[in-house]
């Protein structure tokens, strides 16, 4: 039995798409990050904070809980309560106060500063977390800051 017209034409052609899209496939998997243990405190009531967790799990992160509130934690990692927010986090030796964004994080992870960590003070509604149905898309200005091991910050990331 013969291949037809089309099969001639397409075959080969078809096969080559699949043989690239199979090679795509497995090069993203391999280049594909491993997931980024962190540590979270926060009221076990608070659904902003459960927001961030859950948006920092889309970005790749292994998330701890500890439900126990974060005041305690947020001392113990040195951040002044001038930065503090409703969680507080531990990730690769770095302390992380409020609503910090996981692209933040990840770039923090990756150029390693000498810094105590990150923080978003308060609670800025459109940052990940507080950007859920009930405040209607608004988007207000916040700052992520660069917290340094003396106690000042610099600004690390603008969101306008």
């Amino acid at each position: 039995m013969s291949a037809t017209s089309t099969e001639r034409r397409c075959g080969p052609a078809r096969r080559t798409l699949l043989a690239g899209a199979a090679a795509w496939a497995l090069a993203a998997a391999a280049s594909a990050a491993p997931a980024v243990d962190i540590q979270v405190w926060k009221d076990p009531n608070c659904g902003c904070c459960k927001d961030w967790i859950t948006h920092l799990e889309a970005h790749g992160f292994r998330v701890t809980v500890i439900d126990r509130g974060n005041i305690g934690a947020r001392r113990r990692l040195g951040i002044a309560e001038k930065y503090g927010s409703c969680h507080t986090a531990l990730v690769g030796g770095y302390a992380i106060e409020g609503h910090v964004p996981a692209r933040d994080i990840l770039r923090l992870l990756k150029e390693r500063p000498k810094a105590l960590g990150l923080a978003v003070p308060g609670m800025p509604v459109g940052s990940p977390g507080m950007d859920g149905p009930v405040y209607g898309g608004r988007k207000d200005p916040y700052d992520v800051l660069l917290l340094a091991k003396d106690g000042g910050a610099s600004v690390y990331q603008t969101y306008r």
